[in-house]
């Protein structure tokens, strides 16, 4: 891609009303463009990573007072020509001022683009692009510390390196094919048995990591489900501590689905509150139902509720049978102890249940500590490589069954030219990951992701 004469503009700030705001400009022109309308010192004669006061004006109208900042090529976020000016943050002066640049030939920019530019100039790959992404979108310590390892190579590095590797041996394969009348070997077979191993065993802690890297990027859903009337929409509230969900005693009053948010230990859980599940002749209860049984099947954890002042043992069975059947883990949550029978307590006790009373907030930290200890995860910390991108994840699989061919085709002594083509793709997955092989389609549906002005 070009874009030797194509410069993009956008807000890189919030939108709304604020103290201050920073517009941002990439291109070969930027500079040349902010000094038409730049009232002030010569931006064109200023060195590179300068600030300087002036004022913005549109002909011969002021549209505000600015700081200009100055990033000359190659030394910019993008590595071209780049400017970042902070005005006021009136949503009436940015606008002005995006229409004045408009006017002398920038461009809005598209979502990401701003990275997309830097990636296709080297300043990083692909991975740790998709880390900056992830670093703006992190709402945990964790998955903070996560992103940002990301962005500073720490990933990277692994998979190059063990790319490196893998290119060092399938050219000697590449090698033989040349020379194949006069059957001789340049890769030595039990040196790349033992490099593939070596570089499975790596993938395999990658691929594992996933699960921890997976919670701590996109947190955990979990929903709360069970009969009418046991008290999920309480108990929401009581983890919420808000009044969150509409509380009453007659059954499906909660017909859709209502979630919210909060961080347990330095993982996100959405907590999700549900119809309660029953037969029904209401049209619009019985899609609330269906919309419940959807949720439990995308849930990672299901916090299952019973009322234990109206419950039955057969009740419970069939309950519990449904959940096994459905395979998502879930705590068995027995409400409304306050009222309960010391008899009935006692009995499933042995079932491992939680006992807790929603409306008057007993056992609710006691419950967020469960919950939390069966996704307890280590705290991240610098320099840690986890995997925290499905798209990662997924061509981490495919590299790790790539050499799998590999190896068994060295067992079954299958030719060179197969085994270069195994080697091959082992090497173009990898090279997904890094953005050493790309298509447009792939950087389109990335970037498309990232904020504009990022």
């Amino acid at each position: 891609m070009n874009f030797n004469n194509d410069t993009i503009i956008a807000l890189a700030t919030a939108q709304g009303i604020s103290a201050i705001a920073v517009i941002r400009l990439s291109g070969k022109n930027s500079i040349i463009l902010t000094q038409r309308v730049f009232k002030g010192k010569n931006l064109l004669e200023q060195p590179t990573h300068t600030l300087h006061f002036g004022t913005i004006m549109n002909g011969d109208k002021m549209i505000d007072e600015v700081l200009v900042s100055i990033f000359k090529e190659p030394n910019s976020f993008t590595k071209e020509n780049a400017v970042e000016i902070s005005c006021h943050g009136s949503p009436v002066i940015v606008k002005a001022i995006l229409k004045t640049f408009l006017k002398e030939g920038a461009r809005l920019a598209e979502p990401g683009e701003f990275t997309k530019r830097a990636f296709l100039h080297g300043r990083f790959d692909l991975a740790q692009a998709e880390a900056v992404a992830d670093l703006i979108h992190a709402e945990t310590d964790n998955a903070r510390q996560a992103a940002l390892n990301q962005m500073r190579g720490g990933f990277s590095t692994e998979i190059k390196r063990l790319r490196e590797e893998l290119i060092h041996f399938a050219s000697l394969v590449e090698l033989e094919l040349d020379f194949g009348e006069e059957d001789v070997e340049f890769a030595k077979r039990d040196d790349l048995a033992i490099l593939i191993k070596k570089i499975q065993s790596y993938l395999v802690t990658l691929i594992h990591s996933f699960d921890q890297g997976n919670v701590i990027k996109n947190g955990i859903p979990t929903v709360i489900a069970g009969k009418p009337n046991v008290g999920k929409s309480t108990l929401l509230n009581a983890l919420l501590n808000e009044e969150r969900a509409i509380v009453s005693e007659i059954a499906g009053t909660t017909r859709d689905v209502i979630e919210d948010e909060i961080q347990l230990g330095g993982i996100t859980f959405r907590f999700i509150d549900t119809a309660g599940l029953r037969e029904t002749k209401d049209v619009i209860e019985a899609i609330g139902v269906e919309r419940t049984k959807e949720q439990m099947h995308k849930a990672s954890l299901i916090l299952y509720m019973f009322d234990v002042t109206d419950v039955t043992d057969q009740e419970i069975a069939a309950d519990l049978a449904g959940l096994d059947e459905l395979g998502i883990p879930y705590l068995k949550i027995a409400n409304k102890l306050d009222k309960a029978s010391s008899q009935l307590v006692e009995k499933l006790k042995a079932q491992d249940f939680i006992f807790i009373s929603a409306s008057n907030k007993i056992n609710i930290e006691q419950l967020k500590d469960t919950i939390l200890n069966r996704f307890k995860i280590n705290q991240v910390k610098q320099g840690d490589v986890l995997v925290t991108n499905l798209r990662h994840y997924e061509n981490l699989l495919q590299t790790h069954q790539a050499l799998d061919r590999v190896l068994e085709g060295m067992s079954q002594h299958i030719t060179g030219d197969f085994l270069a083509m195994d080697i091959r793709q082992s090497l173009h997955y990898l090279g997904l990951i890094t953005g050493e092989v790309t298509t447009d389609d792939l950087l389109d549906n990335i970037f498309s992701k990232f904020c504009i002005g990022k």
